[in-house]
């Protein structure tokens, strides 16, 4: 009801990320389950996944595909891409932090490690159930990566 700031997670993402750090370029490609958000009360759950927000049942799917790589030297700072949410398209710009590459060390496969984030307005997609009173409108989005390399 816009007196807390209120958390939610999908739990089943799939992706593939391509980079060639000589060249500055490569390409992320993710899809999450809709249907897989999590919240801390099951109540929330059902009506996150309804026609309000994301309406699962029409729209499975949410994804994002990149367009474009920004590095500074070997590190990726930030990803162009197009977010598709609820049937719509639309450009939106990933910040990188934290990006680290290394051995993991219980499996010894090399790996890389990041966090993606951006804000955007859920009203854009078409999300626009309890603005502005009830709901915010800006909706902060972090997306833990963690990748091995093939």
């Amino acid at each position: 009801m816009g007196f807390s700031i209120q958390r939610g997670s999908f739990t089943k993402v799939t992706g593939k990320i391509t980079l060639d750090r000589a060249a500055k370029k490569g390409n992320i490609d993710v899809v999450i389950d809709a249907t897989s958000i999590k919240t801390i009360d099951p109540k929330l759950d059902t009506h996150v996944k309804g026609e309000d927000f994301f309406n699962a049942a029409k729209y499975p799917t949410l994804a994002f595909k990149s367009t474009n790589l920004t590095f500074e030297g070997d590190r990726v700072v930030s990803v162009d891409g197009d977010l598709t949410l609820l049937g719509v398209t639309k450009p939106v710009t990933l910040k990188i932090a934290n990006e680290v590459c290394g051995e993991h060390p219980f499996n010894k496969r090399p790996m890389c490690g990041a966090e993606a984030s951006t804000t955007v307005k859920r009203s854009e997609w078409g999300m626009k159930y309890g603005i502005p009173k009830a709901v915010a409108d800006d909706v902060r989005i972090i997306i833990p990566i963690e990748a091995y390399r093939d």
